[in-house]
């Protein structure tokens, strides 16, 4: 069986999303990523703070919750 390649990677670390260590929302893959941002998917909650802290530096952090983007509205 061929592995399948990842469309969704952490935006922090580049962590692959079906990758072993990768935290998921209530610990099953198919619910999707247990963090976000508008900026992608991370990984841990140490990959969530690393890049909480990089936007706070920046300026750049958002007004708002990034939709989660597994959920089916989402997507459209």
């Amino acid at each position: 069986m061929l592995a399948r390649p990842d469309a969704y990677r952490c935006t922090e670390c580049g962590l692959p999303y079906r990758a072993a260590g990768f935290c998921h929302h209530r610990g099953k893959i198919e619910d999707g990523a247990a963090y976000w941002s508008d900026r992608g998917i991370l990984c841990s909650p140490q990959c969530s703070l690393t890049h909480h802290r990089k936007r706070q530096a920046e300026g750049t952090l958002p007004q708002a919750p990034a939709p989660d983007p597994f959920h089916p509205l989402a997507l459209r």
